[in-house]
């Protein structure tokens, strides 16, 4: 397979991670690739859309939009989400009283790489896996 690339945009709402999953499921589909991979990808992609829903939607009253881009090779799969808020992702420290706050540790875990830095006014999230099990 050649590298292969698409963008699409998200509105910050809670129906906003399914749909990213629709989205990127369809393109995994489509461009084949490692089904023994798709569950970590469609985790990932859950949490880094939930994210930025969370912490960067329209508090402003302004218009925000996701802006999500994947990129896949024969070996490799890389998805980015910018958004609106500068504030950068953390992996925090685990509370096993705490409801929420696992998002972070489940990417880290996950991808073989990740990172986030600033873009247009706001930030870029990105995570990278293997097509093969075995390079994470």
């Amino acid at each position: 397979m050649a590298t292969l690339s698409a963008t699409f945009e998200l509105t910050p709402e809670p129906g906003a991670p399914s749909h990213a999953r629709r989205i990127l499921g369809d393109l995994l589909t489509a461009w084949r690739f490692d089904a023994e991979r798709r569950a970590d990808v469609m985790v990932l992609v859950t949490e880094v859309v939930s994210n930025a829903v969370d912490h960067a939607g329209a508090d402003d009253g302004g218009d925000v939009v996701l802006a999500v881009d994947v990129t896949a090779s024969d070996t490799w799969l890389r998805v980015g989400l910018a958004d609106g808020s500068t504030v950068r992702p953390i992996v925090r420290q685990l509370d096993p009283r705490a409801p929420r706050g696992r998002g972070m540790q489940l990417i880290a875990a996950l991808a073989d790489r990740w990172g986030s830095h600033d873009q247009d006014g706001g930030k870029r999230v990105w995570f990278e896996v293997g097509a093969d099990p075995s390079s994470a």
